[in-house]
């Protein structure tokens, strides 16, 4: 059942399914969107800062919108972001696991668009060691009920 802004509050936790990131995965979105050396081929890799293959962060991104949009957080209306701040405090390998742990943050009704709000979500995503991949935070359209 969809959420809207009523349903929501600060503190409120979901949790994703799961998402592989495999080998040939990584490579084919490295070659259309992000075609460096280190993401593209092992031996490049092995001798690079990441020490091994590893996933293009904006390819982590998209893997984390994925589970977004598939999640817990079923948003009416759908996943309208007004922005976002991510980090990447290491990188995504072949055959990780990654799922979503979500939280908001804040909500903010908006003054000028009575109808909706926006709302903080600090969307983690981590891997099958339990460790972070990514950190996506982002400011979200909400609507209200009408």
């Amino acid at each position: 059942m969809p959420l809207f802004l009523e349903d929501l509050s600060v503190g409120q936790r979901f949790t994703s399914g799961t998402y592989v990131m495999d080998a040939e995965r990584i490579k084919q979105f490295a070659a259309e969107f992000d075609p460096q050396p280190f993401h593209l081929d092992e031996a490049a890799a092995e001798a690079s800062i990441f020490k091994g293959l590893s996933a293009s962060g904006w390819h982590t991104v998209a893997a984390t919108m994925r589970l977004i949009a598939t999640g817990g957080l079923d948003l009416a209306g759908g996943i309208i972001g007004l922005g976002a701040e991510v980090a990447w405090p290491r990188p995504t390998r072949p055959g990780d696991t990654l799922h979503l742990e979500s939280e908001i943050l804040e909500i903010r009704p908006s003054r000028s668009k009575p109808q909706q709000g926006i709302v903080t979500v600090r969307n983690t995503t981590i891997n099958q060691n339990g460790k972070t991949a990514c950190v996506l935070t982002a400011k979200l359209i909400v609507p209200r009920r009408t």
